[in-house]
């Protein structure tokens, strides 16, 4: 398959989700939408394993030894949690979302102090910025849209288009057809940083995109713990080890 296809795919069942929520979304039950959800989280940790692998990776181990990689894994999300937690990652991304969501509510609410706004037209404002954050903003978005351009496949990006249209029915049976429009949105981000990892698949040597692939693997168990309701692990803190992975590797390969 083709870098990108992943995104496409999730554009693809956003629309989906959408028109099937605002035509029979309501009939959904809540108990049904857990157990697909805790489906989805053991999903999530079988694609989690399958990526963590690329700790053993043979390109890696001949560039860093056969004990640096686990090491480097370990080095990368303690450092990289680390940078996330001062910098507050996880409290920005829902801060950012906030604040385009009551940035957009005082703009429509400034347009109603001249004329009124149609309810129908604030209701699709809503859906469209209410699922577009959800969508866009978080781990799993910037994981697998990176390794779907590193080449290392969709999967991951798979597993969210199921997440995103499901969530896509819930957030189109109150909010209409402007959820469907959160479908540009995604476009738009996750092609940005697929192209942002095709960038990087062709600078890395194999040794720093598998180092990279096995950190991500270890964040992904962090999604699987939140989609399962186990432990609200803050996974968008431990994201900058996405860089801190390949840059211990290229150090110690240099030094050995």
């Amino acid at each position: 398959m083709f870098p990108g296809v992943g995104t496409i795919v999730n554009v693809l069942t956003v629309l989906v989700g959408a028109t099937i929520g605002v035509l029979a979304g309501h009939r959904l039950h809540q108990r049904t939408r857990d157990v697909v959800t805790d489906a989805l989280g053991l999903v999530t940790l079988l694609i989690a394993a399958s990526a963590a692998v690329a700790v053993s990776d043979r390109a890696l181990t001949d560039a860093v030894g056969d004990s640096a990689p686990t090491l480097i894994v370990l080095a990368s999300l303690a450092l990289g949690g680390i940078v996330g937690s001062v910098l507050r990652i996880e409290d920005r991304l829902e801060g950012l979302g906030g604040w385009l969501q009551g940035r957009l509510r005082r703009r429509v609410a400034a347009g109603a102090a001249d004329q009124e706004v149609p309810a129908e037209r604030q209701r699709f404002i809503e859906g469209f910025v209410s699922s577009s954050l959800v969508f866009c903003v978080g781990p799993l978005t910037v994981l697998g849209s990176i390794n779907d351009g590193l080449g290392n496949g969709a999967d991951q990006l798979f597993l969210k288009s199921a997440l995103d249209g499901f969530a896509a029915i819930a957030f189109a049976a109150s909010l209409g057809w402007g959820v469907a429009a959160s479908a540009v949105a995604v476009l738009v981000v996750q092609g940005s940083l697929t192209v942002v990892g095709a960038l990087l698949g062709q600078v890395l040597p194999p040794a720093e995109v598998a180092a990279l692939s096995a950190t991500g693997g270890l964040m992904l168990v962090g999604v699987a713990l939140r989609l399962l309701r186990i432990r609200q692990v803050p996974v968008g803190d431990l994201l900058p080890g996405l860089v801190v992975a390949p840059a211990l590797t290229a150090v110690i390969a240099l030094l050995r």
